[in-house]
């Protein structure tokens, strides 16, 4: 699948600005003794609010968390439900996009979040849609029919 991304324009660096420092502060709080790959996130609440997550591995590989889904259980154990924007920074000279897992976390709240990759080490920035990198979602309307 081609990765579609749009350039960021100085209106796109401002909004994005709180978001990036906050994502970097939580980068530098990421426990990634076994990868050695740190990462952060950031998400824009809807009251303007700004939570970070970072990566949290685990000698049970299957215990870790990525910096996506801690951000946004943080987030939700806070009492947000509604995200603006989101800013992951993660190491390498090119931007990542989250994984699979965080796609589908992140798409239960904001389906077409907009989100600013950037490559901590070269500073390399993409702009993404989730929509775009995660199409064909299973989200709640999937589940609408269980409703009584």
């Amino acid at each position: 699948m081609t990765q579609v991304s749009r350039s960021i324009s100085r209106e796109d660096d401002a909004a994005f600005a709180p978001l990036l420092t906050a994502a970097e502060v939580a980068r530098a709080n990421a426990y990634a003794p076994y990868s050695s790959y740190l990462v952060g996130a950031a998400l824009s609440c809807d009251d303007g609010v700004i939570v970070g997550g970072c990566n949290v591995e685990n000698a049970s590989f299957g215990a870790t968390i990525c910096a996506e889904r801690n951000a946004v259980l943080h987030a939700v154990a806070i009492g947000h439900r509604t995200f603006h924007a989101c800013v992951v920074v993660t190491q390498g000279p090119e931007p990542a996009a989250p994984c699979g897992l965080c796609r589908q976390v992140l798409a239960e709240f904001a389906p077409s979040l907009p989100i600013l990759l950037v490559a901590a080490s070269t500073g390399a920035r993409r702009l993404v849609h989730l929509d775009e990198i995660f199409p064909s979602t299973f989200g709640p309307a999937d589940l609408a029919h269980l409703k009584k």
